[in-house]
């Protein structure tokens, strides 16, 4: 008889849950569940006038391929797109600065851009030369991101380019941002060479090897698709029901009952009943259905930052940019609401019509309070004002769209990777044939999601 899974959340990990269910198992039968009235969570593409313009994510890091590889298996290989490379930028002591040549997250590899860069100073390009020479860091647990680049490269590049580049990525500060949860390679590489900057011109050397293997290949790190990433979503929804899997729009899951053999999902007017169970929401929603177990208690006190994607589209006229490049991030030593900006016309000139600028901006960072504070037409003044500061802007946008993601990045701080580990081996032990993964556990990026989409569908159907 056949077994029968739910899936509760229809973003990326969810519906890539059910894609690698049916790769491997096309006899279960899966139902997904989600609360509003559309699949892809955060992903969220808008078309309008020959625009397509993402309101979540923009793209994704191409050299993590298990996205591509599901995107090339429902068909759309032909609609993949590498961006246009180009010089990226720090915002830092009220300056655009170029990114130095050569440097890896902001890690130098090349000495001669780094001791030409005008962004750090010749001591603070000294102290990060001692990397070189300090001793390999002992790490017990874990450590924060701050402490570990403070400790091989110094301050000034941390705050002028470290932390830029890497906390904005997680919305999370970097002197709490859990290093062995979000950038463990870095210090695999420290320990592998006893210097930071050496293991990262291994690094490069290894990524300078590989596009050899494919001279034709375009150079970006970052991969699109011609119609936006909502594209990808409606074609991984297509192919899932043609493939058998029932979705369920508009249906909240109220409550979850846990017997010996199954799971019963309530709804509103009904109860389901499942051999197995995956739950991919957040964990403000999970939390509904698991708080009275105390083996959950970390999720009570985890954290996730608001932000909102500020989207602005102007008359190529009304707007003077004189950088040629992809867009730029902001230090901490800047005084702005904007964490970085995508000059998304240049980035990815598909998005954009003829004659016409699109900027993406982001808002929101821990401790402030922006996006809850201000209507969505301050926020779009509040961003306007900032970007002043880095381009001359003529006229008012011809339109304006303010997407706010409440509690949408959520915080791994030191010791996040150790409360997971306990947190899915008690799962694992308490739970049979369920699994609860995605965002709030292992990294936020969308290969990322697909990636422990994966292993869930992989512990899962072994036990089924």
């Amino acid at each position: 008889m056949a077994k029968n899974i739910a899936i509760i959340g229809a973003g990326i990990t969810g519906l890539s849950s059910a894609y690698f269910i049916k790769k491997q198992q096309p006899d279960v039968n899966v139902t997904i569940y989600e609360a509003t009235n559309r699949p892809g969570g955060k992903i969220q593409t808008y078309r309008r006038d020959g625009y397509t313009i993402e309101l979540g994510p923009e793209s994704y890091l191409g050299r993590k391929t298990i996205m591509t590889e599901v995107a090339e298996d429902i068909g759309l290989a032909d609609d993949l797109i590498t961006n246009q490379t180009g010089q990226s930028y720090i915002y830092a002591k009220n300056k655009l600065y170029p990114i130095p040549g050569g440097s890896i997250m902001g890690i130098p590899t090349d000495i001669k851009p780094f001791l030409k860069t005008k962004l750090i100073s010749p001591k603070g390009k000294l102290r990060a030369g001692l990397d070189l020479f300090k001793k390999t860091m002992p790490i017990e647990n874990d450590i924060s991101v701050g402490a570990f680049f403070r400790y091989r490269l110094g301050n000034e590049v941390l705050e002028n380019l470290i932390e830029p580049l890497m906390g904005g990525i997680y919305g999370t500060n970097i002197d709490d941002l859990s290093l062995l949860s979000t950038f463990p390679q870095f210090k695999e590489r420290e320990a592998q060479f006893g210097s930071l900057i050496k293991g990262m011109r291994y690094e490069k050397e290894q990524r300078q090897k590989q596009n050899k293997l494919y001279p034709g290949a375009p150079k970006g790190q970052f991969k699109q698709f011609q119609h936006g990433l909502s594209s990808f979503i409606e074609a991984l929804e297509t192919h899932l029901r043609q493939a058998g899997v029932n979705f369920k729009y508009n249906t909240p899951v109220k409550d979850i009952e846990v017997s010996q053999q199954s799971y019963h999902l309530h709804l509103d007017n009904e109860v389901q009943e499942y051999d197995g169970l995956i739950v991919a929401t957040a964990h403000e929603a999970f939390m509904k259905w698991f708080d009275h177990d105390p083996g959950f208690d970390y999720f009570k006190t985890m954290q996730s930052t608001t932000v909102a994607t500020v989207v602005l589209a102007f008359d190529e006229a009304d707007i003077e940019n004189t950088y040629e490049g992809t867009g730029f991030v902001i230090a901490r030593t800047s005084n702005t609401n904007i964490t970085a900006c995508t000059w998304t016309s240049k980035k990815w000139p598909f998005t954009t019509p003829q004659g016409k600028v699109l900027l993406r901006a982001y808002v929101g960072k821990p401790g402030d309070n922006v996006v809850n504070e201000h209507s969505d037409e301050e926020i779009v003044n509040i961003v306007r004002k900032d970007l002043s500061n880095m381009m001359t802007i003529k006229g008012d946008p011809e339109f304006s769209i303010v997407n706010r993601l409440p509690h949408s990045m959520p915080q791994y701080h030191v010791g996040h990777i150790g409360q997971i580990k306990t947190i899915q081996e008690h799962i694992r032990a308490t739970y049979p044939k369920l699994a609860i993964t995605g965002a709030p556990f292992e990294a936020v990026g969308l290969p990322d999601c697909v990636m422990q989409a994966q292993k869930a569908v992989d512990d899962i159907l072994s036990e089924l």
